[in-house]
């Protein structure tokens, strides 16, 4: 199938390298991975075959990357907390020390500090909410989902739709994350720290940006992979 033909969701599902290109381009992948290229083209008046060279270009390269989309549900789910929950719950208690720090000492002359770490605690607060309904509901769900599958097992349809409302509820979440982060990167100017920045600074910016790479990555694997597996699983259990 042509690249015009997929949603962005797929492409990036299928190569997850093209997410470079697409945030090159200031496409989100994640929370609007419904849209086709043609779409998205034109809504921020993009050089829509300029784009499709780029992500031809990339996708022909020799690509050493994880097929997590040919995964199964439970292995997704365990490399979801594993990879990216986990990286979470390490990297945010030093990025909260940082960025009070900063405040304390840069806030008067960059008072933009004091925007960004509230943005980030804000983030933490609904962050920690959203892993904790995934791993106490909806990845349990998904367990029993899987293993109705492999035993040949009917999976009630009561329990389809507590699964399909916690989706509901996650992807909102989901799209509150990904506008906060867009508006770190742009309070930071995409994480370039000032001339007169300390050590401390570049390494909070760096940082800073290292988590938005792992948070959107995070949400592609659950909105552009794990929700439609489980929406196909659906289809052939029924």
């Amino acid at each position: 199938m042509e690249l015009k033909n997929k949603t962005i969701g797929e492409i990036v599902a299928e190569d997850f390298r093209t997410a470079a290109i697409f945030k090159k381009y200031g496409i989100d992948f994640c929370c609007k991975g419904g849209r086709t290229i043609t779409e998205a083209c034109d809504k921020k008046d993009l050089n829509e075959n300029q784009l499709i060279n780029d992500l031809n270009t990339i996708t022909k390269e020799k690509d050493d990357s994880l097929k997590v989309n040919d995964w199964s549900l439970d292995l997704l789910t365990d490399y979801i907390v594993r990879k990216h929950h986990n990286y979470v719950r390490e990297k945010t208690p030093y990025l909260l020390q940082f960025l009070d720090k900063l405040c304390r000492v840069h806030g008067g002359r960059h008072p933009e500090l004091i925007e960004i770490n509230k943005l980030f605690t804000e983030n933490t607060y609904e962050l920690e909410k959203r892993m904790e309904k995934e791993e106490q509901v909806l990845f349990p769900l998904i367990g029993e989902l899987t293993h109705s599958q492999q035993n040949n097992q009917a999976f009630l349809n009561l329990n389809f739709e507590k699964i399909t409302n916690t989706i509901s509820i996650i992807k909102e979440m989901f799209t509150t994350e990904a506008h906060r982060f867009e508006s770190i990167s742009q309070l930071t100017d995409k994480y370039t720290p000032p001339m007169d920045a300390c050590s401390t600074y570049r390494v909070a910016f760096a940082m800073l940006q290292e988590f938005e790479e792992n948070l959107l990555q995070s949400i592609h694997l659950e909105n552009n992979i794990l929700f439609p597996k489980i929406v196909d699983l659906k289809t052939q259990l029924n």
